[in-house]
């Protein structure tokens, strides 16, 4: 089903963009570096795949599995307004699909998150925490 994982390589922009919190079978699970947005991205690890339609049928599967777990514990940890799903891949062609966590009083709500502002990156004790409270929400799904 997967290829071989050895061949998987993460697009240099969203290595710097970004912290691993998770290996899951399909996609590495990766939090952007900007404290401004709760911001998780997934990352399928197959080689090559630009669009979710290029995944096998059971990679689609479960991404949509891996997908609706890591938005319930967005949805558990930051009870958002609205949380935002979108693979779009403008700037980055390497199959990723972003989940923004979303408030009314957010700096830019309702307008897209995207190229507005400049990110702020967390602090060491930020990063730690997020990182804890997401994988303790991911666990307990």
């Amino acid at each position: 089903m997967m290829d071989d994982p050895h061949a998987f390589e993460l697009d240099a922009r969203l290595e710097q963009d970004t912290v691993l919190i998770a290996d899951w079978h399909l996609c590495q699970v990766r939090l952007m570096n900007d404290q401004r947005y709760p911001w998780v991205i997934l990352v399928p690890k197959v080689p090559g795949v630009a669009e979710i339609h290029e995944l096998a049928d059971e990679q689609q599967h479960l991404l949509m599995g891996e997908s609706i777990r890591l938005s319930k514990a967005l949805d558990q940890l930051y009870s958002p307004h609205k949380l935002n799903i979108a693979a779009l891949g403008n700037v980055v062609r390497q199959l990723h699909v972003h989940h923004v966590v979303r408030f009314e009083d957010d700096a830019v709500f309702p307008s897209p998150v995207w190229g507005v502002g400049t990110v702020q990156p967390y602090g060491s004790d930020e990063l730690t925490q997020t990182v804890s409270a997401l994988t303790i929400a991911f666990d307990l799904l």
